[in-house]
């Protein structure tokens, strides 16, 4: 369903793509705008202040229309092609439908129309009703309309054995015209009403020549699904970006690996809350200069009475530092437009951003679709109204993500740190190479999702040398996979809390056909590579770190020079201080290597910081109660480089702003001036 912006809750929304971009590339913003745009700039975020930039910038004859989305999947056999097709005398499908309310078409061909109707299957034509049947939801079922002796006929039966159901009707004096118009699956011509949630699968036209079928790849394909048999190959176009690689009637648990059962997982799941990628016409472009500066900008968008801005990332063409610093843009994506419904979560603080996605229905890779199946793939070329310079999460009331790492990098400009910048989308892009040259690599705040490409980047510049300087928490969790704009996250039924749990039978990823769920499971991620992994979340006050006794031997105290006292990190933006909303703990068990030291540790959390449930502990509630804690770890390294772990979230928001210094500040400091000085360089 196609429908203007919402723009009551935020006057400019758009999206710059690419996301990021090197000295001499050029990059567009897509706009939509509710007001007369009467300025747009370019500004650098990861200054004290909003640092403003003179590059030229091109706007086009159209800087600020106000857009439409159009939400929902579907599939569609355009007029042209149908015209190939000799003597057209049936269609058959396999359809699942999930949850749905209302009006939704299943079906249009021809004079013919297969709607649902709050839950009952009605066939028109030509605007008579021919029947109405209530029809079972959550099981798979072959549709078919064609001819019998020159009448047609319309059947439904059902797969479920259990419950077999079967209904066929004679459509007698009723007209068949299929030529000339479209057919579509899952919506209708107006496109006025919501598309259906369901699934299709194995979808047939019955020619006199022989059967035409499209069967729906486990891979997710670049364009049209293209016919197998009869004159063709024809295209079905796939609109909206609905969800492939799930699975079909004829899956029976024999395997879950789409890779070895295809036929199993030849289906598409759509939602009537899809959206791909938008193709806004360009409002305004400019060509990034060769000297500038790499870091976080955005496009500035000023009308009378306000702004707002939109993100990119200008990112190192050359080695420039030691060091060089990678931007969680996977994280960043995953959280983007979370949809957090109020009457659901108790907000601390409202944020305009969440108000935009609930009044225009954007979703975020935390939430569910309308059928509450999991919203698993989305892409940078949307709008991504929380990802902000100003923005705070609600949950916590306080910043999150990119206003956390900006944080940092204020920090770096001010104490004279030099970083190269690097985006998880340019490390999956060139693996290795984006990281040589370099002697270290230090993470942001949350870079809690990573493809395989980008840790094992990661991994092989430590084998080879490297240091990796982790200041964050809740890290190299969850495996992705990109595909130009695209991400895909598909989460594991392990995996606990306040998101969705995928069914173990669709773990694996329509981008790649690779397992997802977390990187542990696959002998990747967060303990065997940084030491720690999620210990508790929480949502109320943080706690500081204290120094363990192991942290004063000479290997690890050169990391608190200059910090006198035995407890840091009492203050912060993140919760009060820098210990908090998730942090990491080590466990020997599930990976930790023996040779990573604990150098600090913050206990005492409240009592509602969330503990995984499904971890063992030998020791029983006893040991689990004690491992309520996050710990800091270094690691020294047989090739020469070290892994620092923060393991909080909350560090980098504890860092001092401007002038100003801390122990978080010294110790932060002291671990960059190590790893940049180390003669480790690769």
């Amino acid at each position: 369903m196609r429908g203007l912006v919402d723009h009551g809750a935020m006057s400019a929304v758009g999206y710059a793509a690419p996301w990021s971009v090197t000295p001499g590339q050029q990059v567009e913003l897509g706009l939509s705008c509710d007001q007369p745009v009467r300025r747009v700039r370019i500004c650098r975020l990861d200054t004290q202040a909003a640092e403003f930039v003179t590059w030229p910038i091109e706007a086009t004859s159209e800087p600020d229309a106000h857009r439409s989305f159009d939400h929902g999947s579907y599939l569609r056999l355009r007029a042209e092609e149908l015209a190939k097709v000799p003597a057209l005398k049936g269609i058959r499908f396999e359809l699942l439908l999930t949850r749905n309310t209302g009006l939704r078409t299943i079906l249009e061909a021809g004079s013919f129309r297969l709607s649902l109707r709050d839950g009952a299957i009605a066939l028109e034509t030509q605007g008579n009703l021919l029947f109405t049947e209530k029809a079972p939801q959550g099981v798979w079922l072959t549709a078919e309309l064609g001819l019998h002796e020159g009448e047609p006929f319309f059947r439904l039966r059902s797969h479920d054995l259990l419950a077999p159901y079967e209904f066929k009707q004679r459509l007698r004096d009723a007209e068949w015209h299929p030529r000339g118009r479209d057919i579509l699956f899952g919506a209708d011509s107006s496109r006025n009403g919501l598309t259906l949630n369901a699934r299709f699968a194995a979808i047939r036209l019955e020619t006199s020549q022989g059967p035409i079928a499209w069967d729906f790849p486990t891979l997710l394909p670049t364009g049209p699904i293209l016919s197998s048999g009869g004159p063709g190959p024809l295209m079905l176009d796939v609109i909206n970006q609905p969800t492939f690689c799930v699975t079909s009637a004829r899956w029976d648990g024999s395997s879950f690996d789409p890779r070895l059962v295809p036929s199993h997982y030849n289906a598409i799941h759509c939602h009537d809350d899809d959206m791909g990628p938008l193709q806004w016409p360009a409002s305004h472009r400019a060509v990034v200069p060769e000297d500038a500066k790499q870091g976080v900008y955005a496009f500035q968008v000023e009308w009378d009475g306000g702004y707002e801005r939109i993100v990119f990332f200008v990112v190192a063409a050359r080695v420039s530092s030691p060091l060089l610093y990678l931007l969680p843009t996977a994280t960043y994506l995953a959280y983007a437009d979370e949809y957090l419904p109020d009457h659901l979560y108790e907000w601390k603080c409202d944020d305009r951003g969440h108000r935009f996605a609930i009044a225009n229905g954007l979703k975020s890779l935390y939430d569910y679709h309308s059928d509450l199946s999991g919203v698993s793939i989305c892409s940078y070329r949307r709008p991504k109204v929380t990802l902000r310079d100003d923005y705070n999460y609600p949950l916590c009331g306080c910043p999150h993500n990119l206003p956390v790492d900006l944080h940092f990098l204020r920090f770096c400009n001010e104490n004279g740190i030099a970083l190269d910048i690097v985006t998880d989308h340019d490390l999956h892009r060139h693996g290795i190479e984006a990281l040589r040259g370099h002697r270290a690599v230090v993470t942001g705040s949350h870079p809690e999702y990573m493809s395989t490409e980008i840790e094992g980047a990661l991994r092989r510049f430590a084998v080879e040398g490297g240091s990796i300087a982790y200041l964050g928490g809740n890290g190299f969790a969850g495996t992705v996979a990109f595909k130009d704009d695209l991400m895909e996250l598909r989460r594991s039924p392990l995996e606990s809390g306040r998101t969705w749990d995928g069914p173990i039978s669709e773990q694996y990823l329509s981008i790649t056909n690779e397992p997802g769920g977390h990187l542990r499971s696959r002998g990747r991620g967060e303990f065997s590579l940084v030491g720690g992994a999620i210990s508790l979340m929480g949502f109320d006050g943080a706690r500081p770190f204290t120094r363990t006794p192991e942290s004063h031997a000479p290997e690890c105290a050169w990391l608190f020079e200059g910090v006198e006292s035995g407890t840091f990190g009492s203050e912060g933006i993140v919760l009060g201080a820098a210990a908090g909303y998730e942090v990491d703990a080590t466990n020997r068990a599930l990976g930790t290597s023996p040779d990573t030291v604990v150098v600090a540790r913050a206990t005492n959390f409240p009592a509602d910081f969330f503990q995984d449930p499904s971890r063992w502990y030998e020791g029983g509630e006893a040991e689990r109660a004690g491992r309520r804690c996050a710990e800091m770890t270094l690691r020294n390294l047989a090739a020469g480089g070290l892994i620092f772990s923060a393991s909080s979230v909350a560090w980098c928001g504890a860092l001092p702003a401007g002038k100003a210094m801390n122990d978080v500040g010294r110790i932060t400091l002291n671990l960059l001036n190590h790893l940049s000085a180390s003669q480790n360089r690769r």
